[in-house]
């Protein structure tokens, strides 16, 4: 069956630096749009980033320039490197998988479990 497996998340300070990973199975990697998502406490799941099987990206307002999406389509694993963390970026982490190239939580059809992100002040 397909799996989207994230690490990579944990405690930060405010500034610091995390990288995220997601290593997926069952799915032909390169057939997918891979998405970044973040859902806080309470609140709603939220785009952060998104990549084409080509490496087209694009981020999130609230990311941009701070935040970088990647993958490696032979070895089936999308990245999101975080930098200059801040509060506001503490949430689960969620990867996940779509047939186009869309920003809508609704669109993906494979997810993982998530990893926690939490940035101290």
């Amino acid at each position: 069956q397909v799996q989207l497996v994230e690490s990579g998340g944990g405690l930060v300070q405010t500034g610091g630096s995390l990288k995220l990973s997601c290593t997926t199975s069952g799915l032909t990697f390169g057939d997918y749009v891979m998405g970044w998502f973040r859902q806080a406490t309470g609140e709603e799941r939220n785009f952060v980033a998104r990549i084409s099987w080509n490496g087209v990206s694009s981020h999130a307002d609230s990311v941009r320039g701070r935040f970088s999406i990647a993958r490696d389509n032979a070895k089936n694993t999308t990245w999101l490197e975080m930098h200059n963390l801040k509060p506001e970026d503490s949430a689960v982490y969620y990867c996940a998988a779509a047939s186009r190239f869309s920003r809508f939580a609704t669109d993906y059809a494979h997810w993982g479990q998530g990893t926690q992100v939490t940035v101290s002040s």
